[in-house]
């Protein structure tokens, strides 16, 4: 039986995974089709690719600021130059944007390279008996494991553990933002020297332009258009049932927005991350039971920013540092 069983493998998931990695035994459970979370990267005609989530990082904290530069020396990262065009005036920074060498992703993948990973295995119920977790999956599978730690937004994680967590955690006041993103691929069109555009408008937030991030050369011209907050929260349990509807709508607006015509379409794709992120701080970094031997860290627990899925995780292995676990016999 293994230590650790970790459900999720976006950045929180993959940094606690491989810091637990260096004492204990470690395996990964994610319901997607690769690793990332919001942080996931969508292959379009093998080469090319598009940043669907996490656009970039711009790193806030000494400890994750050492944590990116680290990696831009082991070219894992590099840094996405070019024009960001801020048409809302509302720029505080202009700080340093980070992204990964072959794909948003790629902090991930690093941080996992040597953990087992199994992909499109979504955890259906899970149950601790005081020596052990059985793990249920969606295909009626079960595994076991001593310890588990858990990645996942605030309410999946209230239904899926409602049974462990304390009221502390299951009274937090934490509200989740949509996000609605639609990758577009053009033709007939040149690369702009424009690498992102943050918008004044209802329904489009930002778009970025995926050639200017130099990890391909193509004649079709890519772009990642995410929505506000309030059009995305407003058609989030509504666009699968009509995607071309909306895909339609919204490519239009960037039409009217930039020129690019939706006659030049040559790919089209939406998705709808139904908890995003979240704005606020909860003043917790993380959560360890030492009762369940159960272990909590995301993002929503400190902010809206992917840094902060990592500070969590982080903080969550000096608290099991704390209170080690305990190594059982077999028998």
């Amino acid at each position: 039986m293994k230590d650790f069983c970790i459900l999720g493998s976006g950045i929180a998931g993959s940094a606690i995974a491989n810091l637990l990695s260096k004492k204990y035994s470690v395996e990964i459970f994610d319901k997607a089709r690769g690793p990332g979370g919001r942080a996931s990267n969508r292959r379009y005609n093998d080469c090319l690719s598009f940043d669907h989530g996490l656009q970039y990082l711009s790193p806030v904290s000494n400890d994750f600021k050492k944590f990116i530069i680290d990696l831009k020396r082991k070219k894992i990262l590099k840094e996405w130059s070019g024009q960001h065009l801020d048409l809302t005036f509302k720029r505080k920074k202009n700080l340093i944007k980070y992204i990964g060498s072959k794909g948003n992703n790629d902090i991930c993948k690093y941080l996992i390279k040597n953990i087992k990973v199994n992909y499109n295995s979504a955890v259906t119920n899970i149950e601790f008996n005081s020596k052990y977790w059985t793990i249920t999956l969606n295909n009626k599978d079960q595994v076991f494991f001593k310890y588990l730690i858990l990645t996942c937004p605030f309410p999946q994680l209230k239904v899926l553990a409602s049974k462990y967590i304390k009221k502390e955690i299951s009274n937090l006041k934490v509200n989740m933002v949509p996000n609605i993103t639609i990758i577009v691929a053009y033709k007939n069109y040149k690369k702009l020297d424009v690498s992102s555009i943050k918008f004044d408008d209802k329904i489009i937030a930002w778009a970025a332009q995926e050639n200017t991030k130099n990890r391909f050369e193509s004649n079709q011209t890519l772009w990642t258009i995410q929505c506000t907050n309030q059009y995305s929260k407003k058609i989030i349990n509504l666009f699968k049932k009509n995607k071309k509807k909306y895909q339609v709508l919204i490519l239009k607006k960037f039409e009217e927005l930039t020129g690019y015509q939706t006659k030049n379409v040559v790919f089209q794709n939406i998705h709808g991350w139904k908890y995003a992120y979240t704005k606020a701080d909860t003043k917790l970094d993380c959560n360890w039971s030492n009762k369940y031997r159960l272990g909590l860290c995301a993002d929503w627990f400190k902010g809206p920013r992917v840094e902060d899925a990592w500070l969590s995780a982080h903080s969550l292995y000096k608290q099991i540092k704390k209170n080690p676990p305990i190594k059982y016999r077999r028998v």
